[in-house]
Formats: C-alpha cells, structure tokens, sequence
C-alpha cells in the first residue's frame, strides 16, 4: 500500500466514524438593561444588585481534577443595551493582601498577577473569540484568538476597573459594540466563558467545563441567552496622529514632523473598514538584526501596528508576509548601467507606503471574508556625472499595488476550509508582477480525536518577457485526543514555487515526509504538574532529480514540577546533508556529514523575585571538524510590583565550520571559519500604574567569521570538497558584525484608545574585516563609528463619533 492509498484509508477510517463525545454547556441569561453601570469596580450600581449571578467554576490548569474551595469561589454577571455589553466578576478569596499585584501596560497581562478573562464568541462557532482580561493590578488586554493562536496585537477600546475589599477582588467590564462583530440577526447566538487565574496557588478556573484531552478551549463554551433586538450605534472612530522627530548623527540634524490617521468604520454589524492615511512607523521597534552568512534572506516580525492588529483572517494559509510591504526595492543598479565617471546614490533600504485599508469580518453562516490593500511610493536613485555634474535617476521601485483577498468557511465548530489569493503589481514593464493563491484546510472528527490539515499553493511571476508557475502542497494527519498522540505529513515544493514577492519561502524542490508521536499527562501527579514527551522521524528528499537529502530521528521532553520550576530538552542524530542551496549554483550540492546533539534548559518560579531561564546546545559532526555551543542566561529581578529587570547573555562558538565565499565561472569556493558570537540585551520597567511606564530596551549583538586558519575549498560535483589556496585580497571573507540599539521611552495612556509615546532611540553599526578582535576591541571600534540619535513624540487620540455627536 502506498503512503496516498494509507493515508486516504485513514481519513476514512477516522472521518467517518460515528464517535462523537457529548458535553453539557453551561447557560448565562444576558439582561437589557436601561441604566448602565458606572465603570469603576465597585459593583455596587443598582444593576448589578437585580442581575442572578452565574458560579460553579470548574479546574482547568494545572488539570481537571480537584474542587475549588468555598474561599476561591467566582460569580459573574452579564447585562447589555444598545451600547454595549457589560459583565460583573466577583472573585472571593480568603486573604486578599496575598494575591499578586505586578504591574503593567495594556496586554501584557500574563505576569505575576491574578487575572479574569472573558472569551466571548459571537458566532458560537466553536473556534473565533474576543477575550477582554483585567489584572489583578488593573491592566487590561485584548485579543483574537481561534482553535489554535491568541493574538495580542489585536486592540479595541473597551473599559474595565477593579477593586478590593477583605472578601476578594471585583472587575468590571464595558465592552461596545465597535469593539465586537457580530451578525445581523434579531436573536443573537452567542457563547463565552470565563476564566479565573491564581498565581498565588497556580490554579486557572473556568466557568464551563473544558476537557483538557480533548478539542479546544474555544470549543468548551456556555452559552448566552436573551441578547436580541440590538440596534448599535454608528461604528465610526478615528485615530488621528502627530509625531515630532529629530534625528541627528557626528555630521547633520534632521526634523519632520508628520500627521496622519487610523479610521476604523463598521460597513455593518459584521464587517468593519480599517484605513490608514498618511502612516509613519517611525515608532516601531527595532529588528533584532544578526550576521548573516546562510543563503537564505534575513526576515523579521511585523512591528507596525497596522499590519499585526486584526489579521487574523489574513494569515490563513500563510503566504502573507506583511513585512515586503515597505520593505527595500526590487531593483538594482548594475555597474553596466553607469556611464563612465557616474556613481550612483545609495538604494534606499524601505520603501515609503502610501496608504493602506483592510476590510474583513464574518457573516451569519460563518463565512470570513478579508481584503487588504497597501499602495507603497515610486522610489529613485539618483545617479551623477562625477565631471561635469550632470545627473540623472533611476527608478529602482515603481508605484507598486499589493493586494490580499480571503474566503475562510468554518463549520461543525472546529473545522474551516479556506481560500487566499495574494497579488502585487508594480507599474511598469521593467518589473515582475506576482498572483499566489492557496487552498488551505483544517478538517477534524465530530470526536475532535482526529485533525486532516494542509494547503495547496499555485504560484504565478511575471517577470519581464518571461512567465513562471509554480507549486506547493502540505498534507498532515495527527490524532490530537488522550495522552497518546501520533501524526504523519508530507511536504511538496517543484523547482519553481516562488511565494517571496508578498510571502516568504526559503527554499523549494523539496518533497519530505515527517512520522511523529507524543506521550503527555493532563492530570498533576505528586511531582509534577505536567510533563510531555515527543519523537520524530523525517526523511528529506528533492523534487527534481529525485535524491534523498537527509534523515533524522530525534526526541524531546518537557516537565513542570509543583513547585513551578520547568525543565526539558531535546536531541536529534541527522545523517549525512546533500544542501543544494549553500553552493549558490543551480544542480550542485555540497554535503555536511552526519551529527548528532540537543540541547537542555531549564526555568525557575517566575513567582519569586529572582528567577532565571537557562539553556545550553551541543552538536557535533562526525566527519568534519565541526563542533558547536551555545549557552544563554536570562536572570530577571522583580524590585517591586512596579519594576522589573530582564538581562540576557548569550555566549555562541561554531567551531570550524565551513561555507560558501565566492564563485567564478568554473569554481565554487568554500571556506573553513570559527564563527564567535555574544548577544546581551537588557529589558526594564518601571511602571507608575496600568497606564504610565519607562521602558528600556537595550540589544548589542557581536559575531565574527574567522577564516585565520587559511583552510580553503573548492566544490567537486559530487559534493565534497577539495583544499585549495585561495587569494584573499579579492575577497576577504573575515568578518566582525557589531550593532548597538537602545531605546528608552515614557508612554501615557492617558484617555481610553488614546496614547503618547515619548522615544529616545540610538543606535550603532559597525562591519569590518577584523575577525582576529576581542569583544572588548570590538566594542571600542563600534563606539567609533557615528551614533544615530532619534528623538520623537507622537500623540494618537481616539475618537468615538458618536461621542461626538453627544457632545
């Protein structure tokens, strides 16, 4: 039987079996009211005092098993108006003066504080929610979240308070309607659930049940009774912006000042516009950059508010990458273009965007439905005649139009089918155009014991005079019920699947295959709260031709004792590697022989003052020379509820190593290097409240690529390779990479939505020949280069039109 007929026997066998599993959902009846409450966390509004309370939680973590005792008890309210929704929570505990208090900003709420969440649902679809959390300290967060990812970088404007008195803690929430979406239907169908987290005694409790062997948490909840005849005001705000800068280095000042807006308007109940005009990312964190000596491009996340806030449906399939939008031309300029004496300008490294909008949403029959559309700025290079003068330019990126468009449909709650298609046009003939579309899947059981998941990608470039399609698939099946749980998958890329114009791919022609298990508890024994372990086997294959690639076989752990210290590691053996992408050459390869290593780590009881994570990495070749380490601390020492101090070391060392320097015509040349690293970085707080902060971020990465020792190759066509000399005055590969970034910044959220961030940013960059240096040396020479100093303030407002209208 061969792997398609055994895997379709399977889905067979599991997809239509008649298991199901059966759960009782809890109810909660949600109350009209015409007075609404103050928001303040007292809970002692009229309202609140005629609303029957819902209780009787249960134990979700560490495990199912146990009862919550009188003393820890929870009960919740719920009401609503044609405004929004409100919720009451009355968390009792025993001794209130013990329960954690750590303070901090808007979404960071997973610190050593007691939390309540609230996870509403108002598809009742079983996998899409909108969770609203309040501390314990008073810091609220947001997020979408679905069967398998919760994203924070989702914000709405919703109001929440709490407070204390010897009985327990109280919050109280005031979620609006344009922070939800929901059908247009007179009785609506709703779900939620309510969760309560204990730092104090490591407990989360939920209000319905959650079985913590089988399905989701989204597929737990309770349900909403009595909300109909909603009739939400307009859904129309705006974000307008005004951000100051001044940036100086040893040599100039420069200063701008911009303005722009964020508009957010629901098109209905359901779907909302975004739009950005004029935007300015001039705020955004800085990339983590690294040496980078691998074939592959240097890729890094999304800080941009616009492009990780309500992206959800976009990601399906993930072939979006939102960060080439902006991201450096396309073009070049080659020597050949250059008349005699001209020089050409530096390519800037991003291109500036327009504007951009997004509208997405869901409708009553569960279908999501995601259109993006960003429009980045023609950029050109300016090139002079260095004798007489004269200049000219050239177009390195034209006006370019990137569009995303998205078909999700979910059904039988936990289950979606999804359709994507990406497409970027640059204005002009001289530059390629880009269509992906992908179907992408995600089919369980009605015993959620089974899951089918995969995609199919058909990519089309049109490069100028020429057109090419390519192809990808991804096929896995994994049982995802009980403490025993195994999966198989396969992997397909042809020669010319090419996704990197608005995704990311690194590599294609590729056709592997993946065999996996797993064993972990869900119910805490004596020592431990939970532990899990995992094995693997994957054999690597080409496409075209058809030649193995590699075979590993590897395994890994993870423990959580009661005391809350954690634990666990990995170790993998892999043969010998044929990589037919470090030569750089179509059709040639070049083989890494077979290693073996892993790595442990180990982290202590955030709870505490002091604690730490720890973890170190060992591998070694067999047939080469080759051995690599790599150990990283990270200690953290919390002052007060207020303060908080992460430092991070990590110390790298690759031990002969060797890679791709060069190539002519007829030679690809290889070198032997020690490649040396250090990376220390810095992470501090000081929170005045759940509003105001100082945050300092603080990153200096060093490497090195030493080729000293003067070990040279070229690469033979069968994949080894020969010593040869190699002249270094042509291409002196020795490297020393050294980058400082600091930024240090006070930010106020001084109105619900509305924000300022004052932002000193200062960063240091050095790249030289120097391979021989010291850290400490190497650091000096960085101090030499030019500092960039970045000083800005911007101011973001929000505001409700219906607010304005009031007024």
């Amino acid at each position: 039987m061969n792997f398609s007929k055994f895997l379709i026997f399977i889905i067979i066998l599991c997809f239509f079996s008649n298991i199901s599993y059966a759960q009782k959902n809890k109810e909660i009846l949600a109350k009209r009211i015409t007075n609404a409450p103050k928001i303040d966390g007292q809970l002692d509004d009229a309202v609140w005092q005629s609303l029957p309370a819902y209780g009787n939680f249960f134990m979700w973590q560490p495990g199912n098993e146990g009862k919550i005792p009188d003393e820890m008890q929870t009960e919740v309210k719920m009401a609503y108006d044609d405004k929004a929704v409100y919720i009451a929570a009355y968390l009792y505990d025993e001794n209130p003066d013990q329960i954690l208090k750590q303070f901090s900003q808007r979404d960071n709420v997973f610190v050593q504080a007691d939390f309540f969440a609230i996870a509403l649902n108002t598809y009742n679809d079983g996998i899409n929610e909108t969770r609203f959390y309040i501390t314990s300290a008073g810091t609220i967060g947001d997020a979408r979240a679905d069967q398998f990812s919760e994203d924070f970088s989702y914000n709405v404007v919703f109001d929440a308070k709490i407070s204390y008195d010897t009985k327990g803690w109280y919050a109280e929430f005031k979620i609006p309607y344009n922070a939800l979406r929901f059908p247009e239907t007179e009785i609506q169908d709703w779900s939620i659930n309510f969760f309560r987290r204990s730092q104090t005694k490591n407990q989360t409790h939920s209000w319905n049940f959650i079985d913590n062997e089988v399905g989701q948490r989204t597929q737990y909840n309770g349900i909403v009774n009595g909300v109909k005849n909603i009739n939400p005001p307009l859904r129309l705000t705006f974000f307008p912006f005004v951000q100051g800068l001044v940036i100086t280095d040893d040599t100039q000042t420069e200063t701008n000042l911009s303005a722009g807006m964020d508009v957010k308007y629901g098109l209905s109940d359901s779907f909302t516009l975004d739009a950005t005009l004029i935007p300015d990312f001039g705020q955004a964190a800085f990339d983590e950059v690294r040496l980078n000596l691998g074939p592959f491009e240097q890729t890094f996340g999304e800080n941009r508010q616009f492009f990780t806030e309500g992206t959800e449906l976009f990601n399906k399939g993930n072939i979006f990458f939102s960060r080439r939008i902006g991201s450096a031309p396309t073009g070049t300029i080659d020597d050949n273009e250059l008349e005699e004496n001209e020089v050409a300008g530096e390519i800037p490294n991003k291109v500036n965007l327009l504007n951009a909008l997004k509208i997405s949403g869901r409708t009553k029959s569960n279908l999501g439905i995601g259109f993006l559309n960003a429009i980045t700025e023609r950029t050109e290079v300016n090139i002079t005649d260095t004798i007489n003068g004269s200049s000219r330019s050239k177009v390195v990126e034209p006006l370019s139009n990137y569009n995303i468009l998205v078909f999700d449909q979910q059904f039988n709650k936990n289950s979606s089918l999804s359709f994507i298609n990406t497409n970027v046009t640059r204005n002009g003939s001289d530059f390629r155009d880009a269509n992906v579309s992908a179907l992408a899947w995600n089919l369980s059981n009605k015993a959620n014991s089974h899951r089918l998941t995969g995609r199919t990608i058909f990519s089309h470039i049109n490069n100028p005079g020429d057109n090419i399609a390519g192809f990808s698939s991804e096929l896995d099946f994994d049982r995802i019920k009980g403490k025993w749980r195994y999966g198989f998958g396969h992997d397909f890329a042809n020669k010319t699947y090419d996704i990197n114009d608005f995704g990311v791919n690194f590599r294609n022609n590729y056709n592997s295959f993946r065999v996996s298990g797993s064993y972990q508890i869900f119910e805490p024994t004596k020592t431990f709260n939970n532990y899990r372990f995992g094995m693997f086997v994957r054999h690597r294959r080409l496409y075209d031709p058809s030649v193995q690639v590699q075979n590993s076989i590897g395994g890994d752990w993870f423990f959580v004792t009661r005391e809350r210290f954690a634990f666990g590691g990995f170790m993998s053996y892999n043969s010998n590697n044929n990589d037919y992408f470090e030569p750089r050459a179509e059709g040639r390869f070049v083989t890494f022989s077979s290693n073996v290593g892993g790595e442990m780590w180990v982290s202590s009881d955030y709870r505490k003052r002091f604690a730490y994570d720890a973890r170190i990495n060992y591998r070694h070749w067999f047939a080469d020379p080759t051995t690599t380490y790599r150990i990283r601390v990270a200690p953290r020492y919390r002052f007060s509820d207020k303060m908080l101090v992460v430092f991070s070391s990590e110390y790298s060392n690759r031990k002969r190593t060797f890679g791709w320097i060069d190539s002519n015509d007829s030679d690809i040349f290889f070198g032997q290097r020690d490649i040396l690293s250090i990376e220390n970085s810095l992470r501090a707080s000081y929170n005045f409240d759940p509003y105001k902060a100082i945050n300092l971020r603080f990153r200096n990465f060093w490497s090195t690529a030493d080729y000293s020792e003067g070990v040279f190759f070229t690469l033979n066509d069968d994949g080894t390779r020969s010593r040869t000399a190699y002249n270094l005055e042509d291409n002196d590969p020795n490297t020393n990479f050294n980058i400082w970034n600091l930024d240090l910044s006070f930010s106020w959220r001084f109105a619900p939505g509305s924000e300022a961030t004052l932002l000193y940013r200062n960063q240091i960059f050095n790249n030289d020949n120097l391979s021989t240096l010291n850290y400490t040396d190497s650091l000096g020479n960085l101090f030499a280069q030019p500092i960039n100093h970045n000083v800005s303030l911007r101011v973001v407002y929000f505001f409700d039109v219906n607010n304005l209208k009031r007024s």
